[in-house]
């Protein structure tokens, strides 16, 4: 009996230890609007890579979650995706509905509708980046004064695996 109370135990304890393993390396999130889309649908099931930027910097391209500067109804801060456009140190410019970086036309094949909105143009300071969610005419992000840059520190991790729905389960790009 005392042996098979011991392989419970250490059954509970090991599952544990690997729960708090993973909820520290990788967060499950779900995308709650389309300003993602096409690339991400409201309702999508991802998993947040935490790690990563503690190790490197976020790169042009990569889909993050961050803390932004907005709430929901009960007063808690919402956590946005969102695309990086512009890191820090470039120029960004966003003119006759196509975005440029430092001069050059960002070619942007994940988009549906190629044409950007909006009139845009500043140097990204340090520790700042520039995000667009990919549903261009539908999505706050840092061509609106409202949410403005987002500080690097703000990161919560990189979108980088879609479990639901199955269909597209998948890695994030």
């Amino acid at each position: 009996m005392k042996k098979e109370i011991f392989e419970w135990v250490k059954t509970i304890i090991i599952s544990l230890i690997i729960a708090l393993l993973i909820t520290t390396f990788v967060k499950p999130t779900i995308v709650k609007h389309y300003s993602m889309q096409p690339t991400l649908d409201e309702n999508d099931f991802l998993i947040i890579n935490r790690i990563l930027y503690t190790r490197g910097e976020p790169e042009r391209g990569d889909i993050v979650v961050f803390e932004s500067n907005q709430y929901d109804f009960e007063g808690n801060q919402k956590l946005l995706i969102k695309r990086v456009i512009g890191l820090p140190g470039e120029e960004i410019q966003i003119t006759g509905g196509r975005v440029y970086i430092n001069g050059e036309e960002l070619i942007e094949e994940y988009l549906d509708d190629r044409y950007t909105n909006g009139n845009v143009h500043l140097e990204i300071p340090e520790n700042r980046l520039f995000v667009m969610g990919d549903n261009r005419n539908n999505s706050l992000d840092s061509r609106n004064d409202e949410l403005g840059l987002v500080d690097t520190e703000d990161i919560v991790g990189k979108a980088f695996i879609r479990l639901f729905p199955f269909s597209d389960a998948g890695v994030v790009r």
